[in-house]
C-alpha cells in the first residue's frame, strides 16, 4: 500500500514560487515602471502680468491639463499685478484647471491686485507673515484730451481713445464689482472682513492677510507642495518646474512702468488702459 503524499514539501512551495509568485512580482514591477510617478508642478509668477507673462502662465496650465500624472499645481507668486484683460484670462484658465486639478497658492513677497486676484483662482492660499497680500482695485490710466496733444488728429472725438469718460469711469467699476465676485467666490466662508474693507485698496501684511481670511495660513513653497499632495491624494510626489516643460524660449516680459530719459520709474503704465496693478509708493514720491 502506497503512503499518502504530503500535500506541502518544499517542491511544492518552489514551484508556485516560480510559476505564481514570480510573474506577479514581475508584473508589478513592470506596471510601476509604466506608470508615471504622480508630480506636483510648480508655476511661477515673478513679474508683472502683461500679454507676455499672462500667454507664458496660459501656456503652463495648458500643460497641467495636457499631462494627467500632474497630480496637483502650486503657484508661487511674487507679483504687483497688471493688465485686466490678461488677468482674467489667467484667471478664468486656473478655474477650468481646478476641475482636475487642485492649485495651491504660495505667496512671497507681494501678490497684490492682479497677482491677488489670481490666488483666489485656487483652492488654498499661502503667504509669509511679511509678504503683501491685498491691494484690491482697479486704475484707470488715460490719455490726455487729442486737443492738448500737437501733431495727433481724429476724425471722431472718441478715435484717440475708444469711447467717453463717462463710459469709461463706469468700465473701471463693473472691473472693481468682477474683482471683488472673484474674492467673495474664492474666499467663500474664510473671508472674514467686510467688502467695503476688501475693496480700499489696501495692502496687507501676511499675518494679518490670514487674519482677515484673504489667505489661509502662514508657510512657505514646501508647505503649499504638501497641501497640494494631500488635496490631490498623492504621497511622495516628484516636483517639476513647468515652465521649462512647456516653453522652450528664455523668458521675456516687457517693461510695465514708462521710464522716463534719466531712468526714474514713473507712477503711470507705459499704455493707457485699465489695470490690477498695484504702483509702490516709492515711485509716487520719484515722479514728485
Amino acid at each position: 500500500m502506497n503512503e499518502k503524499q504530503p500535500l506541502f514539501t518544499w517542491e511544492n512551495a518552489r514551484a508556485i514560487l516560480l510559476w505564481a509568485v514570480l510573474p506577479l512580482v514581475a508584473g508589478l514591477l513592470i506596471a510601476a515602471a509604466l506608470l508615471p510617478q504622480p508630480q506636483i508642478g510648480i508655476i511661477r509668477l515673478s513679474t508683472q502680468i502683461d500679454p507676455v507673462s499672462a500667454s507664458d502662465l496660459l501656456k503652463q496650465l495648458d500643460y497641467v491639463r495636457q499631462h494627467p500624472e500632474i497630480r496637483g499645481v502650486v503657484l508661487v507668486l511674487d507679483s504687483p499685478g497688471g493688465t485686466v484683460a490678461d488677468t482674467e484670462a489667467v484667471y478664468m484658465e486656473m478655474l477650468k484647471v481646478r476641475q482636475q486639478t487642485p492649485i495651491v497658492a504660495s505667496i512671497n513677497l507681494m501678490a497684490a491686485s492682479g497677482a491677488y486676484y489670481l490666488s483666489v483662482g485656487s483652492d488654498y492660499i499661502f503667504c509669509k507673515p511679511t509678504s503683501d497680500v491685498g491691494n484690491i482695485g482697479v486704475i484707470g490710466y488715460t490719455p490726455p484730451a487729442p486737443s492738448l496733444v500737437d501733431g495727433i488728429v481724429s476724425t471722431g472725438p472718441y478715435k484717440l481713445f475708444g469711447f467717453e469718460r463717462d463710459q469709461y469711469v463706469r468700465q473701471i467699476e463693473a472691473v472693481k464689482q468682477g474683482f471683488a465676485s472673484a474674492v467673495k467666490l474664492g474666499r467663500g466662508a474664510a473671508l472674514k472682513a467686510e467688502m467695503s474693507e476688501v475693496l480700499s485698496g489696501k495692502l496687507w501684511p501676511g499675518m494679518e492677510a490670514v487674519r482677515l481670511g484673504l489667505a489661509d495660513a502662514l508657510g512657505t513653497e514646501s508647505d503649499a507642495i504638501e497641501k497640494a499632495a494631500q488635496l490631490a491624494g498623492v504621497r511622495n510626489p516628484k516636483v517639476v518646474e513647468i515652465y521649462p516643460l512647456a516653453i522652450y524660449d528664455a523668458p521675456v516680459s516687457s517693461p510695465f512702468y514708462g521710464v522716463s530719459p534719466d531712468g526714474v520709474t514713473l507712477t503711470t503704465p507705459a499704455k493707457a488702459g485699465l489695470y490690477l496693478l498695484y504702483i509702490p509708493p516709492a515711485t509716487l514720491a520719484a515722479e514728485k
